[in-house]
């Protein structure tokens, strides 16, 4: 089974800080073609611009590595522009891309910074889209 979703910026430096972490576990089960990761451009560019923040000193052929793997196993939504109001207007495209592929698959955005978006039963934590992933194996 698939799982469609988007990541989160903030999940994706938690898992390249941490491979070991939950967050870390959701970029395995990207990698491992589990979870199929929902972007556009605007979102690429946004993990290639924070991925290369020098506080973070990661080594720009790993944060390559990773955008291209990211890249090779997405699938790549022309959203529609919202109008909702959000703490951090940066969040927008995630929100916009992951209804638009609502409108099609059940999709989720995984992030961790929960209160940043609407509650809704499809915005969840890295720990709950484990969760949701490990429920389904369990039923199937």
């Amino acid at each position: 089974m698939k799982f469609y979703a988007v990541i989160d910026t903030n999940v994706l430096v938690s898992a390249a800080m941490k491979p070991e972490s939950v967050p870390g576990q959701v970029l395995e089960l990207v990698l491992d073609s589990v979870i199929v990761p929902i972007l556009n451009q605007k979102i690429i560019e946004e993990y290639h611009d924070v991925l290369l923040r020098p506080k973070f000193d990661f080594p720009e052929q790993i944060v390559k590595d990773i955008l291209n793997e990211i890249d090779s196993r997405g699938i790549y939504i022309n959203a529609e522009h919202m109008d909702i109001d959000l703490p951090d207007l940066k969040d927008l495209v995630f929100y916009e891309v992951v209804m638009e592929e609502r409108k099609e698959e059940d999709a989720y955005l995984v992030t961790g910074n929960i209160k940043h978006f609407p509650e809704k039963p499809f915005i969840v934590t890295p720990r709950q889209m484990i969760d949701i992933i490990l429920k389904s194996i369990d039923q199937a």
